[in-house]
């Protein structure tokens, strides 16, 4: 790929890519022992940085919300965001890269068993705030109430300090959670399949966000994405499939 100057601008207005990563999502990034951001999604972004030419400025932020914003108001110049058509109204998505399944966690010996018996009157479901989850649910659910964690890590904690029936969230989270805590189990199918772009501000135009769709095209044929994937260990999510 060989971006025109024009896109460039388009996608680095201050000359330096400003990548938005969200640490909420440990299966896409998290930081190293000195702390700094690593992940498929870093790994996405110094690419992309590669291409245009152009330096990269990480900025990390714990939750999908934040990172939203950031893009929202171009404090960011890209982000990787769960797709979702309440933030798609500043951000133009590119196709998925990877999918992700979301799951529900309950405590042993609930009378919830199947994800039908979750959205019934008097109970209370846990999400981050903010998430692809708590989008998604808010949407869905029509008899049981959202409790909202102040983030995707969370979640965990605060529905077992709130006594609440059940938490949602990346199906990897929760059972790393789960392992921390005795008498919790996910229940057996997912309730959601996430489907995880790269996005920009709709301002930067339809010429930045077709480059953007192409250059995630790319990555899936050329198998940039799964050798990420295994590169970092990530077993819950795989590459999309072409759109």
């Amino acid at each position: 790929m060989t971006p025109s100057t024009d896109i460039i601008h388009s996608f680095c207005p201050t000359g330096t890519l400003r990548a938005s990563i969200n640490l909420g999502n440990p299966l896409l990034a998290s930081t190293d022992e000195s702390g700094r951001p690593v992940g498929v999604s870093v790994d996405i972004a110094q690419h992309l940085a590669q291409i245009l030419g152009v330096e990269i400025t990480l900025l990390a932020v714990e939750k999908a919300l934040k990172s939203v914003e950031a893009v929202a108001t171009e404090q960011a110049d890209i982000g990787f965001f769960a797709i979702d058509p309440a933030r798609g109204a500043q951000i133009a998505f590119s196709h998925p890269y990877v999918v992700i399944e979301g799951y529900y966690l309950v405590r042993d010996g609930a009378a919830i068993n199947t994800n039908a018996a979750v959205d019934q009157a008097g109970n209370r479901v846990v999400v981050g705030t903010g998430s692809a989850y708590d989008l998604f649910l808010s949407r869905e659910l029509k008899n049981a109430t959202i409790v909202r964690a102040t983030s995707s890590q969370t979640v965990v904690s605060t529905f077992l300090d709130s006594g609440a029936e059940v938490a949602a969230g990346v199906k990897q989270q929760l059972q790393a959670d789960a392992q921390l805590h005795d008498g919790l189990h996910l229940l057996d199918e997912r309730f959601m399949l996430i489907q995880q772009a790269l996005g920009l501000p709709k301002s930067r135009g339809a010429a930045a966000a077709a480059f953007l769709q192409d250059f995630v095209t790319q990555l899936k044929q050329s198998g940039f994405i799964r050798a990420a994937l295994q590169k970092h260990g990530i077993s819950g999510a795989a590459v999309a499939p072409d759109s």
